[in-house]
């Protein structure tokens, strides 16, 4: 073997073992979220959850609805939904948006999900997050080619109670999860707001939600300002819906805008659209 062929062997084996390594590397990672999505699916499948009352007289106006308009025909028996997602991410203490990709498979009956990310990060660069909440304990990562861990945060009273509030912040995708004889309570305010309220693993968390004349619920905002220094977005402060679609039988918002908030002042991270949205049932 000459020298030539010596040099172009060695800098084949500089690009294949790190091309190699890195894949691997992806899909036993992606592996390992799809079975904690599948966790997740089999816990609701199993919770024993009996939602009622979704036109009861004890609920708030604009509450009953709101239920009216997503449920026209009724509450489906779905256990979890699995949702598909694409828009612009802003990183956290960044200013540029990036195009996203991203999935949640979340429960509709008890506050647990998991959500996955694919970031460009430059060139041809790119980051993997993720977000996992069950059984009231939290974990969020992000992995640099699926490998290196650049950013990494465990349970802690503080971030569970944030991703408490980041399961009812998403609900709009999943409003059977607003039903009476769930975790979440109901507070009234006024005909067009109410507070909800989301209790689970002795510790709580709320939202006020704003409802159009439709009785669809188009924003959910928080009532105390938000730590804009973290390492991380958290649930955010503030979400916006729109381009309500009927899906199983129920309207669901394909448009949404979720940000951070504080001062008076909003701050998106995260504007998109659902491609794709599935529910399952036991």
């Amino acid at each position: 073997m000459n020298a030539r062929t010596l040099v172009l062997a060695a800098l084949t084996a500089l690009v294949l073992v790190p091309a190699a390594y890195v894949f691997l590397a992806d899909r036993g990672l992606s592996a390992t979220i799809a079975d904690v999505e599948q966790r997740v699916a089999t816990r609701a499948r199993a919770a024993e959850t009996k939602w009622s009352g979704a036109g009861s007289t004890d609920l708030p106006a604009p509450v009953r609805a709101y239920f009216a308009f997503v449920f026209p025909n009724g509450v489906p028996a779905h256990d979890y939904v699995e949702i598909d997602m694409a828009g612009r991410f802003r990183r956290p203490l960044t200013e540029t948006f990036s195009d996203i990709t991203a999935r949640q498979v979340i429960s509709l009956r008890a506050p647990d999900l998991v959500f996955s990310a694919r970031v460009p990060v430059f060139g041809p660069v790119w980051a993997t997050a993720y977000d996992i909440y069950i059984g009231g304990e939290m974990e969020m990562a992000a992995r640099l080619l699926s490998t290196v861990t650049v950013m990494e945060e465990t349970s802690t009273p503080a971030l569970d109670r944030t991703s408490l509030r980041r399961w009812l912040l998403e609900s709009p995708a999943y409003p059977m999860a607003l039903l009476p004889g769930g975790p979440v309570t109901w507070e009234p305010i006024d005909d067009r707001h109410a507070r909800a309220i989301v209790s689970a693993h002795g510790l709580t968390a709320a939202l006020i939600a704003t409802f159009d004349a439709r009785g669809a619920l188009v924003r959910f905002d928080a009532e105390a300002d938000g730590d804009l220094d973290t390492p991380y977005h958290g649930s955010g402060e503030h979400t916006a819906r729109s381009d309500y679609r009927l899906v199983d039988g129920v309207r669901i918002p394909f448009s949404f805008t979720i940000a951070r908030a504080a001062g008076g002042e909003k701050f998106p991270f995260w504007e998109g659209r659902v491609t794709d949205i599935r529910f399952g049932g036991r």
